[in-house]
């Protein structure tokens, strides 16, 4: 049995070897032999039925070939700017020089050259055709791609009241201009590179330059970098492949389908991650109060947006310790309640056959199990199913003696509180330890409750993204910081950005910028500065 193990041991370790040679070994330069680079390509191609090798001549004389995938290049640009031109060319039996066609016959935007078989492969991965031509050991990659892609919408989870109504999409180029339309700095910088060894899924990093911290851009192309998968589906993939803690159920990676969210963020000095095929970005480093914030939160008058701030924080609190506290209160320390209220409680659980710790698991489960369902089902049947199966769960175990009126308010509360969550992975992360605060709820009573919240604040107080502490500016505090958290100060406060990012560029607005109806007019007394 040993000796079995450890062959496969050599056997593994022999193919990782393997692997590792040929990923050294010298890259398959193109030949000057048109039919020797087709025959190269062909094989690799081989019993793929949509990759087409359209093969011409030049004015009728000079051998060419043209290939691309049906489906991915624009059929009606390779026949006007490429095969029309070059096929109708005259060359009088003398050789075309490759400036002459580069320069005077394609009617292409954007041209690359290209010199090996993996390049060629990449760009007919990519949807550009690649033209080869006899007698030049170089190929050109035109750019004339056509992917199918989805129209600018609005994202479905993360729809505003007041704010951009535009949301990212699958085409990555169209994310891109989308970041650009909003930064048309040019110190707006992108990176790409490819991940995936089968899907070869373009990933692209981008910051602003003079404002993220070189050492953080340095650390996210570094973790991006080092992973090594088959493919990428979708960014749910790299979060969990970059995260600093994976076994947390709290998120340290922001994603979002709002271009203005990402920008909100790249203005900070964070850094962002774009991937083709997936409609979701990638905002690092973040903290645990910038995944409870929102873009309404600066869109509407500061006012309100502090309002909305504190009554967010109160219904997370609701959310994660409303079903415990009614379990330790009624299991515990009845004397808490007022008599009449008590007396009301008890009456109500009189056929119940459960405790309230049985009562209360088992009502949560039925809960989740709706919001699943509601989620999974198709528009018109999950908003349908979650409700109205709501009203007639709750109902039939009320009249059935499996579960208290009181108990039907406190998970119908617990469950409309989580809904004020922004973020679908914070409310989450607080719907998982839901379920063991009230275990210890059940067991140790208001103590368990406190036990529960100190682990949960012991292990948040050790987290980090990239390296930034997942609480602050409150652990460790930084109180200059601070007028962004509990509360949102006026905009002309937030002269200074983050430090969380970096102290490089620190300063985002000049000072004095608070409104004043005097200023102009010699009565102003402004020039104290700011924050």
């Amino acid at each position: 049995m040993f000796f079995f193990k450890e062959s496969k041991k050599k056997i593994a370790k022999n193919q990782q070897e393997q692997q590792l040679n040929r990923n050294q070994q010298q890259p398959n330069f193109l030949s000057a032999d048109l039919d020797q680079n087709l025959q190269k390509l062909q094989q690799i191609y081989q019993h793929c039925m949509d990759v087409v090798f359209r093969q011409f001549k030049i004015g009728g004389k000079t051998k060419a070939a043209l290939i691309y995938i049906d489906g991915l290049a624009n059929i009606e640009e390779i026949d006007a700017s490429v095969l029309d031109p070059l096929m109708k060319e005259n060359n009088d039996d003398q050789p075309i020089p490759v400036n002459y066609i580069l320069e005077e016959k394609l009617t292409v935007s954007k041209v690359e050259k290209v010199q090996t078989v993996t390049e060629c492969i990449e760009h007919i991965s990519g949807g550009n055709p690649v033209l080869l031509i006899d007698q030049q050991s170089e190929g050109f990659a035109l750019g004339l791609a056509n992917w199918e892609k989805r129209s600018i919408e609005e994202p479905v989870g993360e729809s505003v009241i007041r704010g951009p109504r535009e949301g990212f999409t699958e085409s990555l180029g169209t994310n891109l201009s989308l970041l650009r339309r909003k930064v048309r700095s040019p110190q707006l910088k992108t990176k790409s590179m490819k991940i995936g060894e089968y899907t070869q899924t373009e990933v692209v990093i981008t910051y602003i330059e003079g404002i993220a911290e070189q050492t953080l851009i340095r650390e996210v192309e570094t973790r991006l970098r080092r992973i090594k998968i088959d493919g990428i589906l979708e960014t749910g993939y790299i979060e969990e492949l970059i995260e600093d803690n994976p076994y947390s159920p709290f998120p340290q990676v922001l994603n979002t389908e709002r271009p203005d969210i990402v920008v909100a963020g790249l203005l900070e000095g964070r850094v962002a991650i774009l991937q083709d095929g997936t409609p979701f970005a990638l905002v690092v480093p973040v903290s645990f109060y910038s995944l409870l914030q929102t873009g309404e939160d600066y869109y509407e008058r500061f006012l309100i947006s502090m309002v909305t701030r504190w009554l967010r924080y109160l219904f997370l609190l609701v959310s994660l310790l409303l079903p415990s506290l009614y379990v330790a209160i009624l299991t515990f320390h009845q004397e808490m309640l007022p008599t009449t209220l008590l007396i009301s409680i008890a009456a109500s659980r009189e056929q119940i056959p459960f405790p309230a710790l049985v009562e209360v698991l088992m009502m949560e489960v039925v809960f989740e199990a709706l919001r699943e369902a509601g989620l999974r089902l198709p528009k018109q049947a999950g908003s349908a199913v979650s409700i109205v199966g709501a009203l007639v769960i709750g109902q039939a175990a009320v009249q059935a003696g499996l579960a208290s009126t009181p108990l039907i308010m406190v998970v119908a509360l617990t469950g409309i509180a989580s809904f004020t969550i922004p973020r679908y992975a914070v409310g989450f992360a607080l719907r998982m330890l839901r379920f063991p605060m009230i275990l210890l709820a059940g067991t140790l009573g208001l103590l368990g409750i406190m036990l529960g919240l100190l682990m949960i604040l012991t292990h948040m107080a050790t987290l980090r993204s990239f390296g930034v502490p997942y609480l602050s500016p409150l652990a460790p505090i930084q109180g200059r910081e601070m007028k962004d958290v509990l509360l949102r100060a006026p905009l002309w406060k937030f002269n200074t950005r983050p430090s969380l990012t970096g102290t490089d560029n620190l300063r985002r607005q000049g000072p004095d910028q608070k409104p004043d109806p005097d200023y102009g007019n010699g009565k102003t007394s402004r020039g104290k500065g700011g924050l």
